[in-house]
């Protein structure tokens, strides 16, 4: 069975964290209807979903993913790299502990769980604004016991490794190579953003089908020539917060 933990859409969300993108204003009533539709896929493609209640005075923590990497023998709780996050990991934490066992970050060490990408045994971790090397060694150490390879991964101009490459199907990987040294990720396959859709490269897969945003039709068909089927949904409120469609679930099986 697959797990989907979300959390409602703060009533601060305009006063989110912004790293790459100018502040635009974002309605609430909207960002909350197509949270409820996103969530409403996870549920149509086979996720049981826990949904946290939002959180009043956390502006940013609707996108959950930050906040844990969860692996198959266990969770590792985050250390966001922006402080004003880092009060997000308590309530993960209690949930995640009754499915996993729990390991942490640990100061000096940061990490966000949108740099963390899985593939197979291979964890590729951004070091970026949010990620920094101290919390990529110590996940490295702690991965290394349960026989995964951790490998830092240089980000060009985006805030998440995420934001520039994510796993659409067993052996590809969508990618904006502005972003991302393609060269990282060994011998897998690549579909490359259209180049006017550079947030293009945000997916997640679930089983099968793609959850994807319906604002980069020019990538969905390069997808869909590809044979990935693709399900979208409109993400543009949360997408003003640098917020992608794999940032608002901690995704797992159990």
């Amino acid at each position: 069975m697959l797990i989907a933990i979300t959390r409602g859409v703060s009533a601060r969300i305009t006063e989110c964290e912004l790293t790459h993108l100018a502040r635009e204003p974002i309605s609430l009533q909207r960002a909350r209807v197509q949270h409820r539709q996103y969530e409403n896929l996870l549920a149509k493609l086979g996720c049981k979903l826990i949904k946290l209640p939002a959180e009043p005075e956390l502006p940013d923590s609707v996108f959950v993913e930050d906040t844990a990497v969860v692996l198959d023998e266990l969770a590792v709780i985050t250390r966001p790299g922006a402080e004003s996050r880092r009060p997000e990991t308590a309530s993960i934490a209690t949930i995640l502990k009754q499915y996993r066992k729990l390991l942490h970050i640990e100061p000096p060490g940061t990490l966000d769980g949108g740099d963390v990408l899985q593939v197979g045994k291979s964890i590729y971790v951004g070091l970026s604004r949010r990620s920094n090397q101290s919390g990529i060694e110590q996940l490295r150490k702690i991965l290394s016991a349960f026989g995964y390879k951790v490998e830092a991964v240089t980000l060009h101009d985006c805030l998440h490794l995420k934001s520039a490459v994510t796993h659409v199907a067993e052996d590809t990987l969508l990618i904006n190579r502005q972003w991302v040294d393609d060269k990282t990720f060994g011998n897998m396959q690549f579909i490359e953003v259209a180049p006017q859709e550079p947030f293009a490269a945000n997916a997640v897969l679930i089983g099968k089908p793609l959850i994807y945003p319906e604002a980069f039709p020019k990538t969905r068909q390069k997808l869909e020539a590809q044979g990935i089927g693709v399900r979208t949904l409109d993400a543009s409120e949360l997408a003003k917060a640098e917020g992608g469609v794999t940032c608002c679930s901690l995704i797992f099986e159990v």
